[in-house]
């Protein structure tokens, strides 16, 4: 097993696998880790679907484009979840306030289900295994992907964990530098620019010289591409689908 160290300083998202499967000791060390995951209140306000089914793999890679789901051993969708809290409520006569209608309340779900994510991605990585996070599990075809995934209300997927045995070991790409991350006592108030800008410059060499594919992206123009993206996504009628209507 790999060093905390090492195992969170060398990590890379990995796409590609061999057909090798995940023993079942390591599958239990990752549900562990996932269990022992800390949450808001102790409220574990999230679950994990495994998926191992090849059709399952296939219509789920169908539905996002992303080649990973289908090829990976274990595809993990986390998921915020209040349905769990709302059965036992509901069988003790507890009134539950319409908490999944506040902002809080979405956040909540959101941290518990990333935090269960990295420390199976941690787990995974310490294990010698590839793994990569698939954001457009929640993006791609929410109602689709909620609807294959029998979802109920209360429920919606936050982000995918393709996990399987490394078939490759990308270079590791460049990260803003700690002055840029950490900010001491309160945030920065000096001006960044230059900073940002040598950052972005590192980034457009990576992709220019990098193993494997290589591009002409830079950091900054590459993002906000994304986020042009996502301002055609409908998450907020997707979410009101699934029992999450925010007013707060």
């Amino acid at each position: 097993m790999k060093s905390v160290k090492d195992t969170l300083l060398q990590r890379r998202s990995i796409r590609r696998y061999e057909r090798e499967p995940i023993s079942d000791e390591q599958m239990r060390l990752i549900y562990d880790t996932i269990r022992n995951t800390p949450t808001s209140y102790n409220g574990q306000q999230f679950s994990v679907i495994d998926v191992t089914d090849a059709d399952t793999k296939i219509k789920l890679y169908e539905l996002t484009g992303q080649k990973q789901i289908k090829t990976c051993s274990h595809f993990m969708l986390f998921l915020a979840d209040y349905n769990k809290i709302s059965i036992l409520a509901e069988a003790k006569g507890i009134d539950v306030p319409e908490f999944t209608d506040t902002a809080d309340g979405l956040i909540v779900g959101v941290v518990d289900a990333s935090l269960a994510m990295m420390s199976a991605l941690t787990m995974a990585v310490s294990l010698g295994l590839g793994a990569c996070c698939i954001g457009y599990a929640r993006t791609a075809a929410p109602q689709a992907i909620s609807e294959l995934m029998r979802l109920p209300q209360g429920v919606f997927a936050v982000c995918g964990l393709a996990i399987g045995v490394p078939r490759e070991l990308p270079d590791l790409k460049p990260k803003q530098p700690q002055s840029l991350l950490i900010h001491h006592d309160a945030y920065r108030q000096d001006d960044m620019t230059e900073e940002l800008m040598a950052y972005d410059t590192d980034v457009t060499r990576y992709n220019a010289t990098r193993s494997g594919s290589k591009s002409d992206n830079d950091w900054c123009g590459h993002i906000v591409s994304y986020y042009r993206e996502a301002m055609g996504y409908e998450m907020l009628a997707a979410l009101r689908e699934r029992g999450f209507d925010i007013k707060k």
